[in-house]
């Protein structure tokens, strides 16, 4: 059973799943589709391409799936895909893909994107992420799961971000982080490891061995990449094999100090 607002516009073409709630003065575009349970409060507007999963929640004023900010756009046909069990705070944008970036932006599933969020075109990001208040990621980034970014963090266009990593509020990041790590400042580098996180998720043991891999990638005078794979030629873990080929293909490099004095690229 649906219940719409009498005051909502629901376009010709949409479709509504079962048990979804519409507040009032929200507008769903023809090309929308809705998966069950998900709940709109007022003042929404979904357009595009876009498919919303199950047992969503959605806060008033969000725009979801309007034409993306890029210039080279020219009305091809692209898609906005959101998962299930996500919630979308007040005031969010999130814009479908680009055709140069493969014409889609994915949201996974669980996700909390707090107020004023905005995730660009050609977006892919994960399960279980928490975006805070204001958090801006430009076009074609990439976040892993489990990734949390803090109020008003700002994320460069085509950076990667790996699962369980974390940016600290009001950072500015410019270069991908591996997983696992923890960066701040402006512009954003890494200080350590997201080791709060890692206790949710994993033992002691496994945390252990992520640690030593930290202090051998990031504490050493040999480069990065060349660390990276030493430790993949004697390495058990499956979590430090993730960090280890991470940095050994990113393309915008990691932001790391070394010997607390200046700043390094890979």
């Amino acid at each position: 059973m649906q219940k719409i607002d009498k005051s909502s516009i629901i376009e010709d073409g949409a479709i509504i799943g079962d048990n979804v709630i519409i507040g009032p003065f929200c507008h769903i575009s023809s090309g929308v589709k809705i998966g069950d349970g998900t709940t709109l409060s007022s003042h929404i507007l979904l357009t595009g391409d876009t498919t919303i999963g199950e047992n969503n929640r959605i806060f008033s004023h969000a725009v979801i799936g309007s034409i993306p900010q890029d210039l080279k756009f020219n009305n091809e046909d692209v898609k906005l895909i959101i998962g299930d069990n996500n919630t979308i705070r007040e005031f969010t944008l999130i814009n479908p893909g680009t055709q140069g970036g493969g014409g889609i932006t994915q949201i996974g599933n669980n996700n909390l994107i707090m107020g004023y969020v905005h995730i660009g075109h050609d977006v892919i990001m994960g399960d279980n992420c928490i975006f805070a208040n204001a958090t801006a990621l430009g076009g074609h980034v990439i976040v892993g799961n489990n990734v949390v970014i803090g109020a008003m963090g700002a994320v460069h266009q085509f950076v990667k971000i790996g699962e369980f990593a974390m940016l600290a509020g009001a950072s500015a990041l410019t270069q991908d982080i591996p997983p696992f790590c923890m960066a701040e400042g402006n512009r954003a580098v890494l200080r350590g490891l997201n080791i709060n996180g890692l206790r949710r998720h994993m033992d002691r043991s496994e945390i252990n061995l992520i640690k030593k891999a930290y202090k051998n990638l990031f504490e050493t005078k040999k480069s990065l990449k060349e660390n990276a794979s030493s430790i993949l030629n004697n390495n058990s873990s499956k979590q430090v094999e993730k960090m280890c080929n991470f940095i050994l293909e990113t393309k915008r490099g990691i932001p790391y100090i070394r010997n607390n004095l200046d700043a390094k690229k890979v």
